[in-house]
């Protein structure tokens, strides 16, 4: 008799129930974005989409690839919102990526438990200053934008960061342990 050995293959790229938590975070997103967004407005709006995107990486931990995916998707959302066309696509992706990268740091030495809220933070703060950038570079290459004020605008990333990272931070635990991942 021969001994028989159980190979297990390890699946590669996301779950179905990975893509329905996508769909669900990004749409409470979007809803975050567009209801919170109508009661404060300071020219532009804050964006949640990247809250929950951020929060996504954190739950699932994708690969580069399907974070960028994630950030794609994300700024396909933030589509359906006034601001700026297509900036957002490459705002987000950049954003999604750098939450990745981010998150793979060991942050095993310090006692408290920051990597959540500073992952968050800095990641709003590629892709909004990404946004922003671009826009500017737009703006004096003579494309047909209207750049809103830099104060205005460091004001809502920086802002924005704060308030995405007291989101994930708040939502990370009950989803973790609703998930049970």
């Amino acid at each position: 008799m021969e001994k028989r050995v159980v190979v297990s293959q390890q699946s590669k790229g996301l779950s179905i129930r990975d893509i329905f938590l996508i769909g669900i975070l990004l749409a409470a997103g979007a809803v975050l974005r567009f209801f919170v967004g109508s009661v404060v407005n300071f020219g532009m709006k804050p964006n949640f989409v990247i809250a929950m995107y951020c929060l996504i990486i954190v739950l699932i931990k994708p690969g580069l690839v399907e974070s960028a995916i994630i950030g794609l998707l994300s700024g396909a959302i933030c589509q359906f919102f006034p601001g700026q066309p297509y900036i957002n696509f490459v705002s987000e992706l950049v954003g999604a990526v750098v939450m990745c990268l981010l998150i793979k740091i060991p942050f095993e030495r310090i006692k408290i438990p920051v990597k959540i809220i500073v992952c968050t933070f800095l990641s709003t703060l590629a892709s909004g200053f990404t946004f922003v950038g671009i826009m500017y570079f737009m703006y004096y290459s003579g494309f047909n934008v209207t750049p809103t004020p830099l104060a205005i605008f460091l004001g809502i990333i920086f802002g924005t960061a704060t308030i995405n990272a007291v989101i994930v931070q708040i939502l990370y635990i009950p989803l973790k342990l609703a998930l049970k991942v």
